[in-house]
Parts: C-alpha cells; structure tokens; sequence
C-alpha cells in the first residue's frame, strides 16, 4: 500500500537555493544546516499497518476496524543536513523536545553508516517480478459517473511489449525535497533504533533545540501541533456510485483521495486493476501522498487537481466501484500547515549580504487508509442511498504514535515495472522505500 521515499537533490553553495520556502537570487549564502520535520496523523488501515508489531496483514486489518491499538497513530520524522563534517569524534546531534511532546528530554538524530564500497542512499538490490496479467484501468474525478474517455485500459500484454499509452505521466505535482546523505556532507535523522515513539497525546507546541557536532545550534518555537484524524465515511448510492464524505479538519489545505481496487479471475488471480483518483487533472502520483507545501496546495487546489479545503464530500463513479466489486482500498489525505524558520533573519535592505546559518520547516498532513464496505474504524459504510448522509461534522479525533516513513508512491509503479520489466517504474513513481531513517 502507500509507503514509498523520494528526494529532490539540494542545491549546494552559493547558488539559487530556496530558503525557508521563499525563492532568492545567487547573492545569497547557502545555509550552513538545513532541518525537515514532517507530522503526519494516520487513521484507519494506516494506522493499523503503522501499530503493527507483528501478524501480518490480518493483525493491521484488526487494529484498524476495531482491533486493539486500531486508533488513529502519529508519525513524526526529523531530518538534519549540514555542510560541515564532525568536529570531536563521530556525528553526534539530538532534538531536545518540549515536555509535552513526551519523547524524554531529547531523541537522537542518527547518521546511516557507510558500508565499505557503498553510498548512503544505494538503492536496494534488484528482485525478480513475476509480470502481472490483465489490464489496469484508470479513472480520475469525482462524478456520479465516469465521463467519456474512461477508463483509460493498460493492457500489460501491450505494455511489455513497447505500447505505452502516450502523456499517462505528468510531473505537475512536485516531489519537495531537499534534505538527503546525498545532499549533505553530513546528515542524520530520527525515527532509528532508539526505541521512542510518539504517544496517542503528544504535543510538539513549544520551544524545539537541535544541537549537534557538525551544525549550528538551531532553536525554534512550534505553534501548530498535529493534525486531527480524518473519519470518512461512505454511502451508496442507487446508481451503483459510492459517496465518500469526511470531517472537515480546521488547518488543511487540501484533501485528496485515490482508490486501488480490482477482482478476480475465479482462478485465484486478480483480474482488472483499477485505479481512481479525486483529480479532475488525471494525476496520480508524484508529491500527492507526500508532505505538501500550502503554497503548492494553493496551486493544485486552482488546477484541481487537489479538492478545496472547505470541500467535505467526493462521490466515486458508478463506473469505478463496478469495475472493482470484490476489493476496493481507499486512501484520504489532508495536507495541512507549513511552519518556516531561519537564523539570522533576512536583512531588511535587500542589498545586504545574507548568510543564514540554519533554516527549520515543519510540513503537517493527515490520513486514513480503509476497504469500502468495511465498520467503522477506517472508513464507515451506510447503506443510505443519499448523499444527505450524516457524518462525523467537525469533530477531529485523538492521535498517537509512528509510523513508516511515506513518500511519493509506488503501486501502480511497481506494477508497471513488473509488467516490462522495470522499464516505466520510474516514470510511474515505482521505486518507493520506506525505513527507519537510521
């Protein structure tokens, strides 16, 4: 399911570089430590998957409809680069937290251990795909039914042999990323193996340090906190098409949702895969399940291709839900505030040199992954035919803990990768990774 990992390559030095958030020419120095936080609040599926010590796909299934630990789960991960090397020894750096964020007085930020021979960010090694059978069919916006034109069919036959149907990939929504080992002459991040997590009442309100060996002291004050947990809920409808309305959450931005779904053969085989998505754009992957700036919502939400923030309902076509009558996974995100920092501040004469020492941003998003069809605990099922349905208003639920790191996507890409062996995985956005930062 969704858990998947791109970064962007930082610019280095003193050319153009992006500073907390804001765009400046070439007069301006490169910070010397650059700090990611990224606050996602996962519910339902999610949450299981991210809850899960053990057990497989049935233990996730439990916890999220239901199960014990099926609520909403926290995910925090913390990312520090810098120019510099250690001084004193190995790198060394920690994240003293406010007392309410309730991981003791500070988390460690790890450094990857470099193998003889190998780069921080080798890609993992080769695996054999066995190629999928059937078709793919694609469908996008909300509707009661699909409009003509869809689907769009992936035969996988024709795709392995060279007929990739043309301008299925965009690259309209960004993957944002600076920070990486590759980017950095030293890096470090957490979660890793130091056995914290965050707890279903943690707070990150408050002052934050980072200190370390190998960057400027960093220190900074939070204002937004996590997000509430997002409870959809789903009503069919008489014309075979399904309802999808959710809680509003007061700080998002944006909401967008994909589903991914298919049925049988009768054989023991899926047949058809079918894949939807809420943009009215045709867009799919790229920075959709990722941490997503406001100012690139804003962007999105004026294209369409991510709903508005006042928007609280989605009906998925007649067309979809009959194309994938046995299993239909539905993922819902919010993406949420942005919060920036940068020492020393920009001058306020424009012509004055500037070299910041450190900047700081923390992006939030909130999600929750269910099955159509399924009780309530990830997404609930009523068999109201009306779109007057009740839901759950306003209300935003209690959140907790971790958490698989979550960029980008990969399903559909690994799919594809498998059926022409490995050819379009990357213009599909199919070499997800998901990990402990460590």
């Amino acid at each position: 399911m969704t858990a998947h990992a791109f970064r962007l390559i930082a610019l280095a030095g003193t050319a153009s570089v992006v500073v907390a958030g804001v765009g400046y020419s070439a007069q301006i120095a490169a910070p010397i430590a650059r700090y990611e936080m990224r606050a996602g609040t996962m519910a339902g599926l999610m949450a299981g998957m991210a809850g899960m010590k053990g057990g497989g796909m049935g233990a996730a299934l439990g916890m999220a409809f239901g199960g014990k630990g099926g609520g909403p789960q926290h995910e925090f991960i913390l990312e520090l680069g810098s120019s510099r090397t250690p001084t004193g020894g190995p790198p060394k750096a920690d994240h003293f937290m406010p007392a309410g964020a309730k991981l003791g007085a500070s988390v460690p930020l790890k450094t990857p251990v470099i193998e003889l021979g190998k780069r921080y960010d080798e890609p993992p090694e080769k695996r054999d795909f066995q190629r999928p059978k059937g078709r793919i069919l694609i469908f996008w916006g909300c509707g009661e039914h699909a409009p003509a034109g869809q689907p769009i069919v992936i035969d996988f036959s024709k795709i392995a042999a060279g007929q990739m149907p043309p301008g299925l990939w965009t690259s309209a929504v960004p993957m944002e990323r600076s920070i990486s080992p590759s980017s950095s002459k030293t890096y470090g991040s957490w979660p890793n193996d130091d056995q914290k997590t965050v707890k279903t009442d943690s707070s990150l309100l408050g002052a934050h340090r980072i200190v370390g060996n190998y960057s400027p002291e960093i220190n900074f004050t939070l204002t937004k906190d996590f997000m509430g947990a997002l409870k959809p809920a789903t009503y069919p409808q008489p014309s075979g098409a399904i309802l999808l309305r959710w809680n509003p959450l007061t700080d998002a931005t944006g909401y967008h949702a994909s589903l991914f779904g298919g049925k049988s053969t009768g054989k023991g085989e899926m047949g058809d895969i079918v894949w939807w998505s809420s943009s009215s754009t045709r867009e799919f992957g790229g920075g959709l399940s990722d941490w997503l700036a406001p100012k690139t919502v804003g962007r999105l939400v004026a294209a369409k291709t991510v709903l508005a923030p006042a928007t609280t309902t989605c009906m998925i076509p007649a067309e979809v839900k009959a194309a994938a009558p046995e299993f239909a996974m539905t993922n819902l995100y919010a993406y949420g505030p942005q919060e920036d920092f940068v020492y020393p501040p920009r001058p306020a004469n424009p012509k004055t040199p500037w070299k910041p020492e450190w900047t700081a941003q923390i992006r939030h998003r909130s999600m929750n992954g269910f099955l159509l069809g399924m009780p309530e605990g990830g997404g609930r099922s009523s068999k109201r035919g009306s779109n007057n349905g009740s839901s759950n208003g306003s209300e935003q639920n209690e959140e907790c803990k971790p958490r698989p790191k979550k960029r980008g996507f990969g399903g559909l890409g690994g799919l594809l990768g498998g059926a022409i062996g490995g050819a379009v995985s990357g213009a599909a956005g199919g070499s997800g990774e998901s990990g402990d930062g460590c």
